[in-house]
């Protein structure tokens, strides 16, 4: 069993505004207020052995995890399996402007078809939830019975906490975790042999 510390970047402006980051290349950087909170996660997880350091290479992600790499001494390997959820043409946005300005595919998003649906030019959070369950199988795997810290995003935390709960990955956005707060995993998960 390899132990998952899953932790979501620390927060950004755009999480205070509620806007969608997604893969956007105008998120911005994590805040005073994350910087803070990826401290405070460091010093959590300073007195833990860990193997390996992976992040996504989203900068949000990469400056939480250099952060947290400076306190526990790993190096950060990037991994951009780790990415956010691309929401296309509704990154940057809010949840008010996307619903006004896309109301027919926020509503079959939010409503119908939680799964398989996609904002223009985006993915489906089934194609998020495969990527990143792919990515952490190998992760999981190359450090078998070790303990792993991950740094990534919200919703992509959010598919692999539904996967664990045995819900589909449209349920993602329900899980979403706090920034820089940390779930632990034991991996493969019970009853999955990979």
């Amino acid at each position: 069993m390899t132990q998952l510390w899953l932790i979501r970047h620390g927060q950004t402006d755009w999480n205070v505004q509620r806007r969608w980051q997604g893969q956007s290349p105008n998120a911005p950087s994590i805040n005073a207020l994350g910087v803070a909170q990826a401290r405070a996660v460091a010093d959590e997880l300073a007195d833990t052995p860990f193997d390996a350091l992976y992040a996504s290479d989203l900068p949000r992600a990469v400056e939480t995890a250099n952060i947290i790499a400076a306190r526990i001494g790993l190096p950060v390997q990037i991994d951009p399996r780790l990415r956010e959820i691309s929401q296309g043409d509704w990154e940057g946005l809010t949840p008010r402007e996307i619903s006004e300005r896309y109301p027919h595919d926020w509503r079959v998003r939010h409503a119908e078809d939680t799964i398989s649906h996609r904002a223009p030019g985006g993915e489906t959070p089934n194609e998020v939830g495969e990527r990143f369950l792919r990515a952490i199988t190998e992760i999981a795997n190359r450090h078998a019975g070790g303990a792993v810290v991950i740094v990534s995003h919200g919703f992509v935390i959010g598919t692999l906490l539904a996967h664990a709960q045995g819900l589909p990955f449209g349920r993602a956005r329900e899980l979403v975790p706090d920034n820089a707060h940390p779930h632990v995993l034991e991996w493969p998960l019970k009853g999955e042999g990979y």
